[in-house]
């Protein structure tokens, strides 16, 4: 290969990894929100460990009947192995981010990319709980309801079920919110700070 060959080679190489001193000091000012990420996703599996263990307490606590027990813990398996199926791509998400080492703008676009997926994996989670969510309600109380003795299911009347429909649904609106809320507050606005970096090294 002649000095030709290797100017055109040299000249047909991608310079978007070609970093000056500058940039990258910047980029790898991402580490900030990045470390925050990581430590709220490692409270997150706490969290949601914590609540799948009370949660499979409850029979336990309120003393259910054997009929109820089984059929709860039927439900609670069903809902245990949709939480196990997010919870796994999250935490394989929360081991690439401590292996993510920020060199180059293309790490960092790759990072800002997964991040935003794994947000958006987050919301689908929660929503994926919510017929579960649904199912406790009802569950839940119909077994107030049947400690009273005298209690026959025809005799809810239909403002009675009506009230229990609008309770359901208003109970999904506010999963709904309090979710897109929980996302934002605790991995949204990093992944805006990194947005906003990504922004300023375009413009240079």
């Amino acid at each position: 290969m002649d000095f030709n060959d290797i100017q055109n080679a040299w000249n047909n190489e991608k310079t978007e990894n070609i970093v000056l001193p500058d940039n990258l000091e910047k980029i790898q000012s991402a580490n900030t929100p990045l470390d925050k990420i990581r430590k709220n996703l490692k409270k997150e599996f706490f969290y949601q460990f914590s609540s799948i263990i009370l949660i499979g307490l409850i029979p336990v606590i309120y003393q259910f009947p054997d009929k109820a027990t089984a059929f709860f813990y039927l439900i609670f398996s069903m809902f245990t192995a949709v939480c196990v199926y997010y919870l796994t791509k999250l935490y394989f998400f929360y081991k690439r981010l401590n292996n993510i080492t920020l060199k180059t703008k293309d790490s960092l676009y790759e990072t800002y990319f997964d991040i935003r997926l794994n947000m958006e994996l987050y919301k689908t989670f929660g929503f994926a709980l919510t017929p579960f969510v649904v199912m406790g309600l009802i569950g839940f109380q119909y077994y107030l309801l049947s400690q009273s003795s005298d209690f026959e299911i025809n005799q809810i009347s239909n403002s009675q079920l009506i009230a229990f429909i609008v309770l359901i649904f208003f109970s999904i609106i506010c999963m709904g919110a309090a979710l897109e809320w929980w996302v934002h507050h605790f991995y949204g606005k990093y992944a805006k700070e990194i947005k906003k970096l990504i922004d300023e090294l375009k413009e240079e």
